[in-house]
């Protein structure tokens, strides 16, 4: 009985760009206190969003340390965490953001990129 190879199926999509660039972005960044990972993930975050939406976003940094009760509240399980407010859905990333492109998909700023299916 002879078995028939399959290559994967390669899916390549363009990357699209912001969305909806008219729309404010709100944003906020929960750290605990001023460590390294802490200031990583915000320069990070800074950087991508200059590039990506310069004038059109705002980020509030909130430091669980100094109000532990906004993280069972905000229902905040590990730092730093992106929340993305607006635009809609509410979106959450976990890490110091050093992957710029698993930010921006995150975030909805461009569409994921399958690499191999089967």
């Amino acid at each position: 009985m002879k078995m028939k190879l399959e290559k994967p199926k390669i899916s390549r999509r363009k990357v699209r760009p912001v969305k909806a660039k008219k729309d404010k972005w709100f944003l906020r960044l929960y750290i605990a206190g001023q460590t390294q990972r802490s200031i990583t993930a915000f320069n990070n975050l800074k950087l991508i969003c200059e590039e990506q939406l310069k004038g059109k976003y705002s980020l509030e940094v909130i430091d669980l340390l100094k109000n532990p009760k906004l993280a069972r509240d905000n229902q905040i399980l590990a730092v730093p965490t992106l929340v993305r407010k607006l635009p809609l859905p509410v979106r959450n990333i976990i890490g110091d953001f050093s992957n710029t492109e698993s930010v921006l998909v995150g975030l909805d700023l461009i569409e994921h990129r399958m690499q191999y299916q089967m």
